[in-house]
């Protein structure tokens, strides 16, 4: 059972990272046009919940939002928490 769910995780964070770095891509692009931007909520949001690696790499390939050390921080927290559930998933799997 707790493959499964090993599995669904892996994927969901790996989704959830994958949309933090276009979302990401998405606003620098915007931030540089001048445009209506994300919000920092929706950033840090998918980042916490889900696309932590995503996010970070987002951070350091586009050089964005890498002065506002809020972004890090939860970022960085949300990436702890993803591993820390993967690491107790497999932990599951070899107890049982």
């Amino acid at each position: 059972m707790y493959t499964y769910i090993f599995a669904a995780a892996a994927v969901y964070f790996a989704v959830m990272s994958v949309i933090s770095l276009i979302l990401y891509k998405a606003d620098k692009v915007k931030a540089q046009k001048g445009k209506w931007r994300i919000k920092e909520a929706t950033l840090l949001g998918f980042g916490f919940f889900g696309g932590a690696l995503g996010a970070l790499a987002g951070m350091k390939l586009f050089r964005h939002k890498t002065k506002h050390w809020y972004f890090r921080v939860i970022n960085t927290a949300g990436l702890l928490l993803q591993i820390a559930i993967l690491v107790f998933l497999i932990v599951k799997i070899i107890q049982a």
